[in-house]
């Protein structure tokens, strides 16, 4: 196998530094727009494990404009890439997924095409949907006998694959598949003040956040809601404890129901009253929009300089502490008849990740997935063809692995809590 992953922040970089304890690839090219920051991912992979087997001479920096479905063709064909691993922003996904596929290469995301709101009714019916664009072209890449994974992060990717295993090993019937996202971390300044730092690309949360939230409902299909609608307390394990929850746009909603029988499927995220005052207060001066506007004869996207003026994602690691928690509140009948309400998650702890990685356990955690589902295309455990979701392929290889002692697994264990 040999990956070309394009992205060196905060998730490349963690996905590079994770792979590189691996053995199933003979190449993986780091590429990113800013060149340098590509060189700094391999310098910093290949300084910590300079001692092994193919630690250096695997990993190599390049330069791509992720923009350009030309320039990720050519760099993929330039270093025989055969699996595209998109690790950027999703505003740059459609050209990336069309360069992969024109190069030959398979493909994977975290990220699906974006959304376009209704726009008429927005807040009731779903216009151009998540991942709608890739899905489209499905039927040319199952053709062409060529895999484009998507969603295959931690949320979407990990929730997914716990949906699959529920429905596979825990519930005979579905009645809600409820992803929930919550943690406790706290990041601070050098003076020791609590200060306001996202943990994941600002950009990306802007847009999932302040976009019309998708639910799932067998009798309906896909429909919208207002965004932080439905607000529930949820109590989450290792200490984390109760955290308000709000629906929030994401892609298990568009992905769970085509391979998974359920009810109802939805997504909530815990912000938090201040995270949320911050992301209206956004949308009400415009500062969301991606539209560039001219600023003293120069053209600049709002959204853009809101990312650029926060602290990068990838350095906050130092100043961080606390938990993060990805996982999936099941509801309905399980295997023996009975009702059933069943909590699959996982928990990353900013200590650890930071000791083993020096990477923050937000990018790890997102990180961390794709690298296992690589890992099991390159040793046949999963195969397919055309665009699938993590719900397509068999969940117990991948919780195994990621859960299994290094250095056979990822030593990061799993969760289930039956409430």
């Amino acid at each position: 196998m040999r990956v070309l992953m394009i992205g060196s922040g905060g998730v490349g970089d963690a996905a590079a530094r994770i792979a590189a304890e691996r053995d199933f690839f003979e190449l993986w090219v780091v590429a990113d727009y800013d060149a340098a920051r590509a060189e700094r991912t391999v310098a910093a992979v290949t300084g910590r494990h300079s001692g092994m087997t193919g630690g250096e001479g695997r990993f190599v920096a390049a330069q791509v404009d992720a923009s350009s479905a030309g320039a990720v063709t050519e760099l993929a064909l330039a270093h025989g890439a055969t699996h595209v691993f998109n690790a950027v922003d999703p505003k740059f996904t459609m050209s990336i997924f069309t360069g992969a596929r024109a190069a030959g290469a398979d493909y994977l995301d975290m990220a699906m095409s974006l959304s376009q709101r209704h726009p008429e009714q927005p807040y009731a019916v779903t216009g151009v949907k998540l991942g709608d664009e890739q899905f489209a072209v499905a039927g040319e890449w199952e053709a062409e006998g060529r895999l484009a994974l998507v969603g295959i992060g931690v949320e979407p990717g990990l929730s997914d694959v716990f949906a699959r295993y529920a429905a596979d090993h825990l519930f005979d019937e579905i009645d809600e598949l409820g992803t929930r996202d919550g943690a406790n971390l706290v990041v601070h300044d050098d003076q020791g003040n609590e200060i306001f730092a996202p943990s994941f690309s600002m950009w990306t949360t802007i847009e999932e956040c302040l976009n019309p939230p998708v639910i799932w409902e067998k009798d309906r299909g896909w429909f919208t809601t207002a965004p932080f609608s439905e607000p529930e307390v949820f109590d989450f394990p290792a200490g984390i404890g109760p955290v308000e929850c709000v629906n929030v746009e994401h892609e298990e909603v568009l992905l769970m129901p085509r391979w998974v029988d359920a009810k109802r499927v939805t997504f909530k995220y815990g912000l938090g009253d201040e995270f949320i005052t911050i992301l209206k207060v956004l949308n009400t001066l415009g500062l969301d929009r991606t539209e560039p506007i001219t600023v003293k004869g120069v053209q600049v996207s709002p959204r853009d300089v809101v990312a650029a003026a926060l602290p990068d994602p990838a350095t906050i690691g130092p100043r961080m502490s606390g938990k993060t928690c990805a996982g999936l509140f099941v509801t309905g009948t399980g295997k023996d008849g009975r009702p059933r309400r069943t909590y699959l998650y996982h928990v990353v702890d900013n200590a650890d990740t930071m000791a083993d990685y020096d990477a923050q356990c937000v990018v790890w955690q997102t990180a961390v997935n794709p690298v296992v589902a690589l890992e099991l295309l390159a040793n046949g455990t999963w195969k397919g063809t055309g665009v699938l979701g993590p719900e397509a392929f068999d969940a117990v290889p991948f919780l195994d692995l990621l859960a299994a002692p290094k250095p056979e697994g990822y030593g990061s264990p799993w969760g289930l809590e039956d409430r």
